[in-house]
């Protein structure tokens, strides 16, 4: 059902810090942030060759990344996503196989302008993933 890993996001305390360091100390390609108002974050991407890296920042007061940041505030990876043909297959057929999708159960558009899902990270081995229509 999944298909590439399409990338693996990462909480970070400083987005300005850890864009320079994947910019200067590693040399990668670096995007400019973008602000994510309805999942409350500013996203920077990370190309790679073979994936993405996507650095998450808190945006406004009620954002899922500060309660990640408190609890860890050196940062980490927050989650993996995978992409899908079909996210309403997916999400279907995962939840007949009892995979808890976070939300409304319904898809929002993600940052790369492409409809989302969150799977719960208990039902995945304690990390949280999500599925990106392609």
């Amino acid at each position: 059902m999944i298909g590439r890993l399409n990338h693996v996001a990462i909480a970070v305390p400083d987005l300005e810090a850890a864009a320079a360091q994947y910019r200067g100390t590693l040399g990668a390609t670096v995007r400019d942030p973008q602000d994510e108002p309805d999942h409350g974050v500013t996203v920077v991407f990370i190309e790679l060759p073979n994936t993405k890296i996507e650095l998450l920042y808190p945006l406004g007061e009620n954002s899922p990344i500060q309660g990640f940041l408190d609890k860890n505030p050196s940062g980490g990876i927050h989650h993996m996503c995978y992409e899908v043909e079909d996210i309403l297959e997916a999400r279907d057929r995962l939840k007949a196989d009892g995979a808890r999708v976070l939300g409304t159960g319904e898809p929002k558009i993600g940052a790369h302008g492409k409809p989302v899902l969150f799977l719960h990270p208990k039902d995945f081995n304690g990390c949280l993933i999500e599925l990106e229509q392609v």
